[in-house]
């Protein structure tokens, strides 16, 4: 099979589909691999570096859309992207089409077979293997850059994450204690911050129970305990999923405005139409805007920011994956493993995954009924 890796195009994002190692196990695999120049220099890698792992470096996305069999990148295609996938072509990628029914339509119309990796699952449907390392990243930077927003010239409170010996440390909620949620509050009570979570789950609630102890609070998650913590937080992180879904809304704008002045929140949700009623996707370049006095924080590619290590994080979790489909074939690869198969969402101008048919009133086709 023919592998294709174009330059990432979204605003800020320095991440690649395929690091040079990754490359060498296609060509292991029996694979050819065609990469657009320049596409891991965000990261320090050169066209030579791909050069020797036994890759063919092209000079333009066009030429490598047109040629590959499989497309492998790391954002959602932008629109001029769309326009270049072609039936049949595999696209395999971060999607997050709940969110975004314009690509949505551009993905029906290409005809390819678009793959997201959000929401391929792990063994017996559990987990999500391919979307875990880029949530854990996000949870741990949550913290940290929700920290540095708190600081009075960013137009923060003016409050310390971990306080001072005999003043108080800033009050974290995390809403949501799965795989972000986890390494947000992790990373927050590392810094001595006063930290709750907010989770619905009881399974969950126990493991966190099990695992903070004493060192955070873990609350059932309700629309009155939302609201009681969220309204005495300096600092509120959103990190609620609905696999393939739109987040809920859980935080209203009233409660926004209720907040103290110069408190933050970090929308990890953000990929999938946010978690708080105002929020709406930001870039690394512009991340920030404020409303009634609260720092929103809704960068769509938060893991964009540490590129080094979210690209080899991701690529360590997709590369098994990508060899199946090329292996095997789309078909077969995904006949032979239904945890691809939940990846499936767009194929041949059908959507093959129900959360995004219902989120947009479209025809919905039971993805092995394509894959057959």
């Amino acid at each position: 099979m023919l592998i294709g890796v174009p330059k990432e195009i979204k605003p800020q994002e320095h991440r690649v589909g395929l690091v040079p190692s990754s490359v060498r196990e296609f060509v292991a695999h029996g694979h050819d691999v065609i990469v657009e120049t320049n596409c891991g220099e965000g990261i320090n890698y050169t066209d030579k570096d791909y050069e020797q792992a036994g890759a063919k470096v092209l000079k333009t996305a066009k030429e490598i859309f047109d040629k590959a069999d499989m497309i492998i990148k790391v954002k959602e295609p932008q629109a001029v992207e769309c326009e270049m996938l072609r039936e049949d072509q595999v696209l395999f990628t971060y999607l997050h089409l709940a969110a975004d029914k314009e690509q949505t339509l551009g993905l029906i119309k290409s005809k390819c077979v678009a793959i997201a990796y959000e929401t391929v699952t792990g063994p017996n449907g559990k987990g999500l293997p391919l979307l875990a390392p880029m949530s854990e990243i996000a949870g741990r930077l949550s913290i940290q850059v929700g920290g540095a927003y708190l600081l009075k010239h960013l137009g923060g409170c003016g409050r310390l994450i971990g306080g001072s010996p005999g003043v108080e440390p800033a009050k974290v909620v995390v809403i949501g204690g799965g795989v972000s949620g986890y390494h947000a509050a992790q990373m927050a009570v590392g810094l001595g911050a006063d930290v709750t979570i907010l989770e619905k789950g009881h399974d969950q609630i126990r493991h966190l129970e099990d695992y903070f102890k004493n060192t955070a609070r873990v609350i059932q998650s309700s629309a009155d305990s939302v609201e009681r913590y969220v309204l005495d937080a300096d600092l509120v992180v959103g990190a609620v999923l609905i696999p393939g879904a739109s987040a809920p809304k859980l935080v209203s704008k009233e409660m926004i405005k209720k907040m103290r002045k110069g408190s933050v929140v970090v929308d990890i949700a953000i990929d999938q139409g946010g978690c708080f009623e105002t929020s709406h996707a930001t870039t690394h370049g512009e991340p920030v805007y404020d409303v009634d006095g609260v720092i929103h924080y809704c960068v769509a590619n938060m893991p964009g920011a540490v590129p080094v290590t979210s690209a080899q994080a991701l690529n360590n979790a997709v590369l098994p994956y990508a060899l199946e489909l090329a292996d095997k074939g789309w078909k077969q690869a995904l006949n032979d493993d239904p945890a691809l198969m939940a990846g499936l969402n767009v194929c041949k101008g059908e959507v093959t995954y129900k959360c995004v048919a219902e989120e947009f009133d479209l025809a919905y086709s039971p993805p092995h009924s394509l894959a057959a």
